[in-house]
Parts: C-alpha cells; sequence; structure tokens
C-alpha cells in the first residue's frame, strides 16, 4: 500500500462514520407535525448522535392510507424505532404495510427492528443489501458500545427491492419510488406521494445542517437532476425542516456541492495534497451549515478520491 493511500485510509477510515454515536437531545423531547394530511414527521436535531438522542436525529415519520400505514424511515436505533411506532399508535390502529429503508446510514435505518412484529414489507434500494453486508455489522457494534445492546437494534434488509422504480398502494394514495444511482450513497431511494405532492428525497436533500457525501460527488448532480424532474412543489428532507420549499433548498445543497466540486478540482489541479485541501476546500460554505467541521473535511477526502482521476 503506498504512503497517499495510507494517509487517506487514516482520514476516514474506510467507512462512512456519518451519524454514529458520540458523547445531547432526548427522543422523548421531539414531537410529530402533520405537514400534510395523513403525514406526520418527527424533526431530527441538527447534531451528532449521542446516548441521549438514541441516534434519533434524522426526520422521521409515516403516511397513514386508506388500507394501511407507511413508515418513512424507521429512524436510528431500536429505541429510536420503537419511539416512532408508539407514535403511530397514538394515531392509527392500521396496520403497518411497508418501512422505507432509504440508504445505508444507521440512523435511517437501525430502528427497523421496531416493526419486525407488524410484519411489514421493508423496501430498500436494489444496492442496500450489499451496502448492510459491508457496514451493518460495524454500524450495530458502534450504536451498542453507545447505547447499549437493548437499545442498539439489528441490520435488517430490505425484503423488497427497487432497480429502478416501483410504486406502492396505500388504497387512496400512490408512494412513487425511485432507486438512484451512486450519490449521497451508493444506495439512495426517494419516493413521491402522489396523493399530497410532497417528495421524500431522504439525505439526497440536507436543509441547514451539512450533507454528508459517501457515494458520488458528479453522480449528486445527477440524481439532482433527476429529483428536480419529478415536478414537487415541497419536500420532506432527510435533516432539516420537516417540509420545505424544494427549489431554494435544493439551490442552497447544490451550491454546497459545487463549491466542493469545483476548489477540489482546483486543488488537485495545483498539486494540493489532500491533507492540505481538507483544511481550505469550500470553506466559504462554513457559516451556512450547522456540522460544518464535522464533516466537511471527510467530503473533500471523498471528493478528491472522485475527482483526482478525472
Amino acid at each position: 500500500m503506498s504512503a497517499s493511500v495510507t494517509r487517506r485510509a487514516a482520514l476516514f477510515g474506510g467507512f462512512c462514520l456519518c451519524c454514529l454515536p458520540r458523547p445531547g437531545f432526548a427522543v422523548d423531547a421531539l414531537s410529530m407535525e402533520e405537514v400534510a394530511p395523513g403525514t406526520f414527521i418527527r424533526r431530527g436535531p441538527d447534531a451528532e448522535a449521542t446516548p441521549e438522542n438514541a441516534d434519533g436525529i434524522a426526520n422521521i415519520g409515516f403516511i397513514v392510507g386508506r388500507d394501511g400505514v407507511l413508515v418513512t424511515e424507521s429512524g436510528g436505533s431500536l429505541a429510536d424505532g420503537q419511539w416512532l411506532r408508539e407514535q403511530i399508535a397514538r394515531r392509527t390502529d392500521k396496520p403497518i404495510r411497508y418501512v422505507m429503508l432509504t440508504h445505508v446510514h444507521p440512523d435511517h435505518v437501525f430502528g427497523a427492528a421496531a416493526f419486525r412484529g407488524d410484519n411489514p414489507t421493508f423496501v430498500g434500494h436494489a444496492a442496500l443489501r450489499g451496502a448492510l453486508d459491508a457496514r451493518g455489522a460495524f454500524y450495530r457494534q458502534r450504536l451498542a458500545e453507545i447505547l447499549g445492546e437493548d437499545k442498539a437494534g439489528e441490520v435488517v434488509y430490505p425484503t423488497m427491492e427497487v432497480k429502478d422504480g416501483a410504486e406502492i398502494d396505500l388504497g387512496d394514495r400512490t408512494l412513487r419510488l425511485t432507486a438512484h444511482g451512486s450519490a449521497h450513497t451508493s444506495c439512495d431511494l426517494s419516493m413521491l406521494d402522489t396523493g399530497s405532492g410532497l417528495l421524500f428525497p431522504a439525505d439526497l436533500l440536507f436543509v441547514g445542517r451539512i450533507p454528508s457525501l459517501d457515494g458520488s460527488l458528479l453522480g449528486w448532480f445527477k440524481e439532482i437532476e433527476r429529483l428536480k424532474a419529478m415536478g414537487a412543489a415541497d419536500a420532506v428532507p432527510g435533516h432539516g425542516p420537516t417540509r420545505v420549499a424544494f427549489a431554494p433548498a435544493m439551490a442552497d445543497l447544490a451550491r454546497y456541492l459545487t463549491a466542493l466540486r469545483d476548489e477540489t478540482r482546483k486543488a488537485v489541479a495545483s498539486g494540493v495534497p489532500i491533507e492540505a485541501a481538507v483544511q481550505s476546500v469550500a470553506l466559504g460554505e462554513k457559516d451556512r451549515w450547522a456540522l460544518f467541521d464535522t464533516y466537511n473535511g471527510r467530503n473533500v477526502t471523498q471528493a478528491y478520491q472522485e475527482l483526482e482521476w478525472e
């Protein structure tokens, strides 16, 4: 292994550590908001995962249809998923038919075990199984170390895999699913609710909290265009306010990604080593995003690896 590869491995450890627990916010202090008729979302705090918040940091929720319930995100741990399960039971006695697993990061999938008893269809990208095979055990170990074995949850695999697109019928509304190319991760899944017109792009859209790049920077730009083509006016981002105007929110994300791309390309072309690029690229975005210091350096590392081979 070359010295440069060794340095890069040290910079990001081979796995995305996005949203893993660190020494917050209590899950019990959070509440659901009805962002559209029958659609309830909890805003996750702009914070790292902690024992206090049980990795409950993503925007999670559910949609109540005539024939049953679809869970938009399962939560970040067994404890977080159990909290969401209780919130659903308070509002409806309809069966939980579907649980979305929008990508591999733990704050979006480790609540899934809380719904096993409902025997739902667990829905994920066709590439999610492989991503969970590669990372799931590591993510679970870290969660267990911080939260305890009884709260961490377990790896749950999709029972419905979406390769291109699919539809889910809740009886009075249809959800259109799209499997995206490598972008935020290698296994991003989005959903358009035809009943409300709301787009659920999951972590393909961050608002206020800095995006985490764990797939392909160039691919993310391509998937932004696919999301725009869906024509939704409003969206429920993976992190940020529970409902936002889609166009300006995506413009903010694209601005950051553009700075990341253009300044990384300039660093590569000028022979700036990766360690120095991590300290200098996209600093003009620093005051616009929560957790900038936590994630920007890793984003630069990921972008540098991709763009140096253009």
